[in-house]
């Protein structure tokens, strides 16, 4: 006799699991990882590990024995934080700060709220913003990309961080961009300095576009932010392209591939809704460009999304979908 299930509609499954979804973004973020091992050396290896372990075991320790409830460090979602967050940090930070930001992104940003799917804020980025408001001077000594087997590390300025304290000492944008070489084509390939995440822009398109092509993400969010940052910049760089940087300058700079490809995108912390998630996308475009240009920060991507990551509840209750059924 056969067993007749009945269970609520709407009746729709898809072969896809939270561990296969994540496990996908570990693979997409694999290239940028890679290159950034190569470009940075064993010190960028190093803080990798040590996020990605960090964030693991903090995991396990607080499901196991303050929730009291089975490992969910097989989802992935752990070690995807922790490579995001070792992607966010310099290659010089000391491992044991790289274990404070661990701690403040699983501990505080995730599992506080209850865990996947329940926090507010994407946990890589708190993470992040808390170790720069806390260790400044670790979070922002940059050195130029050596290699693998480089000689000694090079201190230098990221470009956005030039540019800021160019402008503040009376030079033109101009002026900063041919005194320090930067070109279009080294800002897409590699070797423009920053942190791990910046080191090569291709290398994270290369990984955002494995997402699309797998269905993990959809487009819709990262398309806004860069069509905001596009269209704003437009404005201000013929304004004055003496003051202002043009748009191609902020695409490929900061992190701004990074941020709009893998983190704005986050289920858990983006709008449900198509609309939604544009307005959210318009929302980071516009609030990076004003860190950037008036912001005593060089970067805005990172406070941009946590940001409009507050305003998702709102988004999500002023724009729903479409009810199953409906027309």
């Amino acid at each position: 006799m056969n067993k007749l299930l009945v269970s609520p509609s709407p009746h729709i499954h898809a072969d896809v699991s939270t561990k296969s979804l994540m496990r996908d973004v570990v693979i997409a973020l694999a290239p940028a990882a890679i290159v950034s091992i190569v470009f940075y050396g064993w010190h960028e290896l190093l803080v990798l590990a040590v996020s990605v372990l960090s964030c693991l075991l903090f995991e396990y320790l607080i499901t196991r024995f303050m929730m009291k409830k089975p490992s969910t460090i097989g989802d992935f979602s752990a070690a995807v934080t922790g490579l995001l967050l070792g992607l966010n940090l310099p290659s010089t930070i000391p491992w044991w700060i790289v274990v404070i930001g661990a701690l403040v992104a699983i501990g505080v940003a995730k599992m506080s709220f209850g865990g996947l799917g329940q926090n507010v804020f994407n946990p890589a980025l708190v993470g992040r913003v808390f170790l720069l408001v806390s260790y400044p001077s670790a979070m922002t000594k940059w050195v130029m990309p050596q290699g693998l087997f480089g000689v000694d590390a090079v201190s230098g300025a990221t470009p956005l961080g030039a540019i800021k304290e160019g402008l503040l000492a009376g030079q033109t944008v101009p002026q900063i961009m041919d005194a320090n070489g930067y070109d279009y084509a080294q800002m897409l390939f590699a070797n423009i300095g920053g942190t791990a995440g910046e080191v090569s822009a291709i290398a994270l398109l290369l990984g955002f576009i494995y997402l699309l092509v797998r269905r993990v993400v959809k487009p819709y969010i990262t398309l806004s932010i860069w069509g905001t940052v596009a269209l704003v910049s437009l404005i201000f760089w013929l304004a004055s392209p003496e003051r202002f940087t043009d748009p191609a300058f902020n695409l490929l700079t900061g992190g701004m591939i990074l941020g709009s490809c893998f983190m704005a995108t986050d289920y858990v912390t983006s709008p449900m809704s198509v609309k939604g998630g544009i307005i959210f996308g318009i929302g980071i475009g516009f609030i990076t460009l004003m860190i950037r240009y008036f912001g005593s920060y060089p970067e805005g991507m990172s406070f941009a999304i946590l940001i409009m990551n507050a305003v998702v509840p709102l988004l999500n209750m002023w724009f729903h979908q479409k009810k199953y059924g409906r027309a």
